[in-house]
């Protein structure tokens, strides 16, 4: 996520370059970008490791356009694929790698896909309600509202936007007006949890997160590192969770020594999930929400 044109800022920009230097310094490293974007993050790393080769996924055929755009000038150390970053491996295999040394991952919705009315991700804009990353899809936000049975329709709101009023909500259809007052003079616009669930419900966010991250681990090359920034809560449990399983020991309890093949793959290198500074969010308010969480490959899958 970003700040558009002039002003684009990738979130946590400088804390993801330091994260993801001791992976990117020799000459020859394959970064895999595994959400494009407009390429923020993406300039920064080819610009700060000019040995870098980057391999950048995006689903969203008007990011793919604008990063190659962007990228024209390291267009012989980029390859720009349109995918869903839980094909991450794949892509990685169908340009010759067998793994990367690093894998970023920037979650959730752009700002050019805010700032667009016409895609319809953002409550402040009267627009059509469509939430398509991949447009070439057919399910839209619209027909979510339209056609989902109300307990389906509760669900969704509940799981992925952890709604309160879901039930409300998806009986009423009618955003605002089924949200008690007191709740409207708190916690931001009434609409946020909604769009956000409808967004995550559209485009398959979480089960595609839940596919991905286990794959770009998988694929990490020993002593590589894995740069996760999440924007709600719900991503952020993914994340936590994948990185944590993977940097346990697995040793039966009782047992005097480790088992070969049963010790952490991955070291954590953030202390929880770290949040931008104050000074970043009153720079790039749409900062505000982000956490990053990041993890270095010690050990060989068994």
């Amino acid at each position: 996520m970003s700040t558009p044109g002039a002003g684009h800022r990738p979130v946590l920009l400088e804390r993801v370059l330091t994260l993801l230097a001791p992976a990117l310094d020799r000459n020859g490293a394959v970064l895999v970008d595994a959400t494009l974007g407009r390429a923020g993050h993406a300039r920064a790393l080819l610009e700060a490791h000019p040995g870098l080769v980057l391999i950048g996924l995006d689903t969203d055929a008007a990011a793919v356009e604008a990063s190659r755009r962007l990228l024209a000038r390291y267009a012989d150390r980029v390859t720009v694929v349109r995918a869903v970053f839980d094909q991450v491996a794949e892509v990685l295999n169908d340009q010759g790698h067998r793994a990367a040394d690093a894998f970023l991952f920037d979650l959730g919705v752009s700002s050019p896909q805010l700032d667009e009315p016409e895609r319809g991700f953002a409550y402040s804009y009267d627009a059509p309600l469509d939430m398509r990353m991949d447009q070439s899809q057919s399910l839209t936000a619209a027909e979510v509202l339209n056609t989902y049975p109300a307990p389906r329709l509760r669900r969704v709101l509940r799981d992925y936007g952890e709604e309160k009023f879901a039930r409300q909500i998806a009986d009423a259809e009618i955003i605002r007006a089924s949200i008690p007052a007191p709740a409207r003079r708190t916690g931001g616009h009434p609409a946020k949890r909604t769009f956000q669930a409808l967004r995550i419900e559209v485009n398959g966010e979480l089960d595609a997160l839940e596919r991905a991250l286990p794959a770009a681990v998988d694929a990490l090359a020993l002593g590589g590192r894995i740069v996760v920034l999440a924007y709600h809560s719900l991503e952020d449990r993914v994340v936590k969770r994948t990185l944590a399983a993977r940097a346990v020991d697995t040793t039966p309890r009782g047992l005097p020594v480790t088992l070969a093949g049963a010790g952490p793959q991955l070291q954590l290198l953030t202390r929880g999930a770290e949040r931008p500074s104050a000074a970043e969010v009153e720079v790039n308010p749409r900062a505000a929400s982000a956490r990053v969480r990041a993890a270095m490959r010690i050990r060989e899958a068994a």
